[in-house]
C-alpha cells in the first residue's frame, strides 16, 4: 500500500541497510536482514511494511534477463508528435506493444522517449513500422544500445 501524499520520507541508517539488502536480493529472508542490522525479524517486517506504505518501496519483483530469452537488441526511440494533445492516445497505444518496456514524456526534441527490447534488427523494424502508424506520430528517431554500462537502483 502506498502513502497518498507526496512528502519526503526520512530514512534512518537501519532503513537504508534494509533497502540495500532488498535491492541486492529481494528474496533475502527477514531473519538474515535482522541478523545483519541488529534488530528482530518482527521489527524488520514492520519497517518494510512502513516503507511500502510510504511508497518508498514500490514492489519486490525479479527481473528477467532479456538476452537470455532472445531479446538481444535494446533500443531507445524518440517519438515526435504532430500535436501534444495526441500524447495520451500514443501512450495508450504504446502500452499495447509488449516490447516497449519504458516510456517517458520529455522536454527537448521528442515528446515521448521509449525503451524497446527486440529479438533482432528485423524485429525492431517491425516495431518501428507499428509505432509510425500511431495517430499523431510524425516520425521517430532510433538509437541502438551497444552495451549497458551501468544498471542500478538509486542509493540514498
Amino acid at each position: 500500500m502506498k502513502n497518498s501524499n507526496n512528502t519526503d520520507y526520512y530514512l534512518d541508517a537501519i532503513d537504508k541497510q534494509i533497502i540495500y539488502m532488498l535491492m541486492d536480493n529481494s528474496k533475502t529472508s527477514l531473519a538474515h536482514i535482522a541478523s545483519k542490522v541488529g534488530i528482530s525479524t518482527t521489527a524488520v517486517h514492520q519497517r518494510i511494511k512502513k516503507l511500502e506504505h510510504a511508497g518508498v518501496i514500490e514492489s519486490t519483483i525479479s527481473f528477467l534477463n532479456p538476452k537470455k530469452i532472445g531479446f538481444k537488441v535494446v533500443s531507445f526511440i524518440g517519438i515526435f508528435l504532430d500535436q501534444p494533445s495526441h500524447y495520451a492516445e500514443v501512450v495508450k497505444s504504446l502500452k499495447e506493444v509488449n516490447e516497449v518496456v519504458e516510456a517517458h514524456y520529455t522536454t527537448g526534441n521528442y515528446a515521448v522517449f521509449i525503451k524497446v527490447l527486440c529479438k533482432d534488427n528485423d524485429h525492431l523494424m517491425q516495431i518501428l513500422s507499428k509505432l509510425q502508424k500511431f495517430k499523431g506520430v510524425t516520425r521517430t528517431e532510433t538509437f541502438i544500445s551497444l552495451e549497458q554500462s551501468i544498471a542500478r537502483q538509486l542509493k540514498v
